[in-house]
């Protein structure tokens, strides 16, 4: 009987051979070549020929490109396999475009790949408990790749999206003794008729609550992606890090927010490896770029641009692994207090214009030139462009393409672009407050641009004094918030999300939380503290990375429902403050919430990131592996 799994009805699995006549040709050894080269150089030369390079032409420099490519596409685009997400479908094409670049030259380009998670799918899940982990993992598989290859030249990454990105900037600034660029991935269109990509991810909460039907449902998230490649439409942890690897100087200027699969998104990823190989001719190591100027920068336009709160954790990682200081917390309370935001995009408002119309009305070099006479950028730093800083922003300021993109964006949305990118004068108050309080000893963190005005008295001060609402996994606040019943949650309750933190769930993205109290009508007048951390995309009084995190004895470990709560950010000072408001020696007393545990799902991938993380300066010093820290404790 024929069995489809174990047989197979083509004859051709019958024509087979041992033997082939292999590449044609010689290899161009030299004497000296094989006498002092170790064997691994000799075999990748075989290996090339193999591949079917031309064998004449081995011993031309060569260069590695990294992407996080995801899925498979036939030429024209259609899917034989699903990537995990539009940020890594396309951007196969920009590796492509560099290599030609490169074979054009003269030189060898080798291409290799580790792809990355969506966190948007990854919400509500436990996929969620491998998000922030798989970064530090995707880094150190990519510094090793980029070893793996010890005759590359230089370096090109190509990546995208909230952890590989990250994980790419930090294998590059890795090795940093390379010659290395960043091509960012760009970002995907607005879709014509379905919702932008934050909204969208709370249909189910507006479902629960008969704020949408499920024909509109259905239709506008089937809608919502524009176009097949790139990252959200939304200024959120993806695109804020496609801005400040612009900031660092590891792109071409004006490469951040380049629509996907555009012929300027092509020609981005063109001139990138033209500039790889001037880098190399001069022999212009990446470590030589990021500099201490360099990551002020990127703290600047962070703030200037409203990014998200994730960066906080990333930019130390980055630093981190460019053996530079990694910034702390007053660090980044000195930028947020000289920098105002600039950038009206999503989520922050008040219009909340899409990542393709930033890029439109100039994107980082147009906000560069505001901050730039306002004499808040270190104009020296380098880039890879070969130029300083200062030099790409005297050529944007002359360039054509600035004119055109500007009047593009006029003809094609009736936008102008100074309601994208405002004057200083008609900046907005900056990006985040670090708060402090009984309740968050080491801080905490809440993105106030990004609270409703209509929330802020005439000072601009959010207040907020109500009851406890506790929760120790995302599931059961979800459960509450979609109910209608007397489990709900109530206005003026504080939401509180406890053992979310990394020894708990791995750091989780809370957004299935935050996108529904600002989609759902269900979230007026309700705060959030947690110890987990937000999606780039959150908004509102929602406070995360509260410290020390509940399982590491932290005071949120112990609150119940009905303790009161006051909450104060002055989004104008930069200033907040979470305390607990009843009695504090008998709060201080208590034993820790009876449900409070790690919960038991957590990889032990994950529980290893967290111990390790931890020993090494914790989230607040970006989640990274201080491996002299590590050894060190291990000895004692």
């Amino acid at each position: 009987m024929f069995d489809p799994i174990l047989d197979s009805n083509s004859e051709d699995i019958f024509v087979i051979r041992t033997t082939a006549s292999g590449p044609t040709g010689a290899l161009p050894f030299t004497g000296s070549f094989l006498q002092s080269s170790p064997s691994g150089d000799v075999f990748g030369w075989t290996q090339d020929a193999g591949m079917g390079w031309d064998p004449s032409s081995l011993g031309s420099p060569e260069f590695l490109m990294l992407s996080t490519s995801g899925g498979i596409r036939k030429p024209d685009g259609t899917p034989t396999a699903l990537g995990l997400h539009t940020g890594h479908w396309e951007v196969s094409l920009l590796m492509e475009e560099a290599a030609e670049v490169f074979k054009s030259a003269g030189a060898i380009p080798f291409a290799v790949f580790c792809s990355d998670p969506c966190d948007g799918r990854s919400q509500g899940t436990t996929g969620m408990f491998d998000s922030l982990a798989y970064r530090n993992d995707a880094a150190t598989v990519l510094r090793r790749l980029t070893r793996s290859l010890p005759t590359a030249k230089g370096m090109l990454g190509v990546a995208t999206c909230d952890k590989g990105l990250p994980a790419m900037m930090m294998a590059l600034a890795g090795n940093g003794h390379l010659p290395g660029i960043l091509v960012p991935g760009g970002v995907t269109l607005l879709s014509e008729e379905g919702e932008d990509l934050a909204k969208v991810q709370s249909v189910g909460a507006r479902f629960a609550h008969n704020e949408i039907d499920l024909e509109a449902a259905s239709e506008t998230a089937c809608r919502s992606c524009g176009s097949p490649g790139g990252g959200c439409q939304f200024l959120g942890t993806a695109a804020t890090t496609q801005v400040v690897a612009e900031a660092l100087g590891m792109t071409l200027p004006h490469s951040a927010l380049a629509p996907s699969g555009s012929e300027a998104w092509r020609d981005m990823a063109r001139r990138s490896a033209l500039a790889l190989l001037n880098l190399t001719r001069n022999k212009t190591p990446l470590s030589s770029i990021l500099t201490e100027a360099s990551l002020h920068n990127a703290m600047v336009l962070h703030a200037a641009f409203g990014g998200s709160t994730n960066l906080i954790l990333h930019v130390p990682a980055i630093a981190h692994a460019a053996k530079l200081p990694r910034p702390t917390v007053k660090d980044w309370q000195h930028i947020n207090q000289k920098v105002p935001r600039l950038v009206d995009a999503l989520p922050n408002g008040p219009h909340g214009y899409a990542t393709v119309q930033v890029f439109l009305a100039g994107g980082v070099p147009e906000v560069m030139l505001h901050l730039r006479d306002h004499d808040l950028l270190k104009l020296e730093a380098p880039t890879v462009s070969g130029r300083s800083l200062g030099e790409n922003l005297e050529w944007w300021e002359q360039s054509q393409r600035r004119q055109i993109y500007k009047e593009k964006l006029m003809t094609l949305d009736r936008i102008d672009s100074g309601d994208v990118i405002k004057a200083p004068s008609e900046a907005f108050p900056s990006t985040v407050t670090f708060v402090q309080g009984n309740l968050v000893p080491d801080g905490a963190v809440v993105k106030s641009t990004a609270i409703a005005p209509e929330l802020l008295d005439e000072k601009g001060v959010f207040l907020h004094e109500g009851p406890a609402r506790v929760f120790v996994s995302e599931e059961a606040a979800i459960t509450a918030l979609k109910s209608t019943g007397d489990d709900r949650v109530k206005e003026g309750d504080v939401l509180v999300l406890a053992g979310l933190g990394p020894l708990g769930a791995g750091m989780p993205e809370t957004y299935q939380v935050t996108s529904t109290l600002r989609y759902a009508s269900i979230g007026k007048n309700v705060a959030v503290l947690t110890d987990g951390r937000f999606s780039g995309v959150s908004t509102g009084p929602c406070l995360g990375h509260a410290s020390p995190e509940a399982l590491a004895g932290g005071p949120l470990g112990k609150l119940r429902d009905g303790d009161p709560i006051r909450l104060y950010i002055d989004t104008r000072k930069l200033v907040g403050t979470a305390d607990y408001m009843g009695d504090q020696e008998e709060f201080l007393s208590r034993e820790i919430h009876p449900n409070l545990a790690p919960d038991p799902r957590l990889p032990d991938d994950t529980r290893l990131w967290a111990a390790l993380q931890n020993a090494s300066g914790g989230s607040w010093g970006g989640s990274v592996y201080d491996v002299d820290e590590i050894i060190r404790r291990l000895s004692d």
